[in-house]
Parts: structure tokens; sequence; C-alpha cells
């Protein structure tokens, strides 16, 4: 079985959704083409030259990065910069770079829901649903004869269908009476050719990520008793609150500030961090946001978390939060991060494996930050 590039971002886009990038990122193939063989994937934070240098001599054909290698349009490829020496090297041994960034950060087991299963949080939910409302759920529209709609139904739930943030099995069902004639080539489930038919039905409507909808539709066709399945496919305003940055959960037993900053170093294995906010500050619920999290200060000061965990916050970001009586933690951007290197590399592992690929994913191992004390 040859195993292509293109069969690769299939599982990534199962995985984290380009639909779920905020619009000002650039995620997905980056460099290579989609018609490349792939026997080795490597999950890395970034597409550095040494890592790229690296993955040559290992023959690495896929780099799986979390940040974007090519982020602002390039106006020419000078191969003497450092942008242009990666491409140089990744296109001459046919690395393919693919990025999943902020799609990675706002999918439902991606970066930020594994920093706060890492912290310890307890109820988690979305601080900031994801910006396209209508761009990952369709409704659904089936209609179903009396006596099929069981049958339907479980189609429907087995392909996911149906689901929203806190409940599963989600539909709704109206009975009505549908018209047809068939047609002399016809054959038809009920009725005569030629002739008026009158078919009590019903009306069946489910949330559906949009994603899925081309599965859900070949599945439902094979269950369906009509020669031609009836149904609609709507944009929705519904939003998936499973999806979107940051999360926002309880610490478990309420501690200080100082303790749960002390707490949080521990749990991601650092020699420091940095705090703003009174020590003493009883901590019940906390806010995380994996990478650069300046952009969502607003929203945990309006939220009821006592305390924000992120990366690349500055004085005036702990100034503003100590005026409002919370906390604030930086724990630097690649801590909050390099987390995603060993979860994505497991599901990748468990998906490519469900579908029979023949594919090793890897990590390098020696990812660093670019920061260091002294």
């Amino acid at each position: 079985m040859t195993v292509t590039v293109r069969d690769i971002l299939e599982v990534m886009e199962a995985i984290a959704p380009a639909s779920l990038a905020e619009q000002w990122d650039n995620v997905g193939l980056q460099v290579g083409r989609d018609d490349w063989p792939v026997q080795k994937i490597r999950v890395v934070l970034d597409a550095t030259d040494e890592l790229v240098c690296a993955a040559c001599s290992e023959q690495i054909n896929l780099l799986i990065t979390h940040h974007p290698l090519i982020f602002h349009p390039l106006k020419r490829i000078d191969l003497t910069t450092y942008t242009g020496k990666i491409l140089h090297t990744a296109i001459q041994n046919k690395i393919a770079i693919f990025c999943a960034h902020t799609n990675l950060d706002s999918t439902p087991g991606g970066v930020n829901d594994i920093l706060a299963e890492k912290l310890g949080l307890k109820d988690t939910r979305v601080l900031k649903t994801s910006e396209q409302k209508d761009a990952n759920l369709r409704k659904l529209v089936v209609f179903v004869p009396f006596g099929y709609e069981k049958s339907v139904l479980d189609t429907l739930f087995e392909c996911g269908a149906g689901k929203t943030a806190k409940y599963t099995h989600v539909s709704f069902r109206a009975k009505g009476v549908g018209t047809f004639r068939p047609e002399a080539t016809a054959r038809p489930f009920k009725g005569h050719v030629g002739e008026t038919a009158l078919a009590e039905e019903h009306r069946i409507e489910v949330l559906v990520p949009r994603k899925d909808l081309p599965t859900v539709l070949d599945r439902l066709r094979r269950v369906h008793p009509y020669e031609e399945m009836a149904y609609d496919v709507y944009t929705t305003d519904f939003q998936d609150m499973r999806t979107g940055l940051g999360r926002i959960g309880h610490v478990g037993r309420d501690v200080t500030l100082r303790r749960f900053a002390q707490q949080t170093k521990e749990k991601l294995g650092l020699d420091r961090i940095k705090v703003a906010g009174d020590p003493a500050l009883r901590v019940k619920r906390a806010v995380v946001c994996s990478g650069s999290g300046r952009g969502l200060i607003g929203e945990f000061l309006v939220s009821d978390a006592e305390v924000y965990v992120s990366g690349d916050l500055g004085y005036h970001d702990g100034r503003r939060v100590e005026a409002e009586g919370r906390g604030l933690i930086d724990v630097g951007h690649f801590a909050s991060e390099q987390l995603i290197v060993d979860g994505l590399t497991a599901r990748l592992r468990e998906a490519l494996s469900a579908r029979g690929y023949p594919v090793e994913v890897s990590i390098s191992g020696g990812e660093r930050d670019c920061f260091y004390d002294v």
C-alpha cells in the first residue's frame, strides 16, 4: 500500500479541521506535493533548520509542525535567508511540511485540552468559541417512511451525527406526508408508475460536522429504502461549543495563587515561571491558553476564573490582571505547547493504524525552548 501526503492530510483534517484556524493564520500543506509517498512522519513544534536536516538524514517524508514555517506572504524566495534555506533543503530532499496551528489549539483534544489536563483542571469548557459560526456544523434533514426511522437514526449516530458539547444522539423528528409520481424507469418503494402516491414520512433533523457530511450521506443511502433519498442540508449559526481557544475549569481543591503556581511549575517540569497577583489569592477556577495568550486576557477577566495561565504575557498584562484582583502565570510559549507533540503523535498513530496505513510516526526528542536562563 502506497500512502501519500494527501492521505495523511485527510487524517489530519479529521483531527484538526482547517476551518477551525483563525482567519489570520496560515495552516495546511506549506511545502511539497500531496502525491508524494509517505513512509515516515515526524511531529515537531517548529520546522527549524536543525530539525529539517535531521529529517533528511533519517529519511523522514513528512514533517507535521505546530507553528507555520510560512506565516506571512513571501515576496521572494531567497535561499540565503533562514526560511529560504529550510525550503531549499526540504524540497531538495522531498520532505513535505504540513502545519496545524490555531486549528490544533481549538479542536477537542488539541493543545488547550492537553494543557488543561496536564494542570489537572476539571469540568473544562472552551473560553472563546470558534469565530466561524457556520464553518463546522450543518443541519441535515432527511425524509424517511414510517418504520425506517430507527435504522436511519442508528446510522446517523454511528457516523457521529447529533453531537453537541454535552449530549449525543440529539435529533428532531416530525410526521408529515410526502407526494411523488414515479416515471417509466423508476422503481418506487411504494406506489405505481404514472400514479401520484402519498407517503407518510418522518422528517428527521440532526447536526453533522461539515467534514463528515459526505461520509454520513454515503452511509445513509445504503440503509435508506427510497430509490432517491430525499434530504436537505442547511448552514447553521449553531456554534460547536467543544471548539475554540482557551479552556476554563476547576482546579479541584482551591489553593492559594502561590501554591497553584508552584504546582503548575512542577507539572510542566519548569525551573521558573513568572507570576503576577496576590500570592494569597484563593484560586478555584483557572483559564489556560496555549502559546501566546495576550489576546484572551479580556475573556479571562470577564470569566469567573481567578488565574490565567499562558505564554508571552507582558508587564502591562500583569499590571492589568493585578489591578483586577486576579492572578497571572506566564509559563512561556514553548512550555505551554510542547505537550502537543506527544499527544498528536499518539492520535496519529491510532488513526493511521485504524486505516491500515503502514506509516511510522516519531518525534525528534531534541526540541528545546529558544530562551534560557543565565
